[in-house]
């Protein structure tokens, strides 16, 4: 008996993306974003740092990788919609967006609505 078996895997990569590259009906999400804090608070170091300057901490939110749909662009703004209905800005000064397939996009954000509308049942 002879078996043959089609694997058709295809990955897919989320692209860092300029702000002014981002438009309506792209998914986002964020990939890094920045923290500025008041030099004085900063005591995790030896090294005095002068009182005007903040201290820039970057760091992985915790809802990276949450698809958003990109409703708007008013750089250095991006206004977006979440699966839920709600909308949320970025400043892409402060935030890295990178750019989602627009498959993989596509169905993240349609199960994640239909997961939303099975709860509100």
């Amino acid at each position: 008996m002879e078996t043959t078996t089609e694997i058709n895997f295809a990955t897919s990569v989320a692209a860092r993306v300029a702000g002014e590259d981002i438009k309506r009906g792209d998914y986002v999400t964020v990939l890094n974003e920045i923290v500025e804090l008041p030099s004085y608070l900063w005591g995790c170091s030896g090294v005095m740092l002068p009182a005007d300057e903040p201290v820039r901490i970057r760091y992985m939110p915790c809802d990276a990788g949450q698809p958003f749909k990109v409703v708007a662009v008013c750089l250095p703004f991006v206004y977006t919609k979440r699966p839920k209905g709600d909308t949320k800005t970025f400043d892409t000064r402060q935030n890295q967006l990178v750019r989602l397939d627009p498959g993989s996009g596509r169905s993240v954000w349609k199960r994640l609505r239909k997961n939303l509308k099975k709860k509100r049942k």
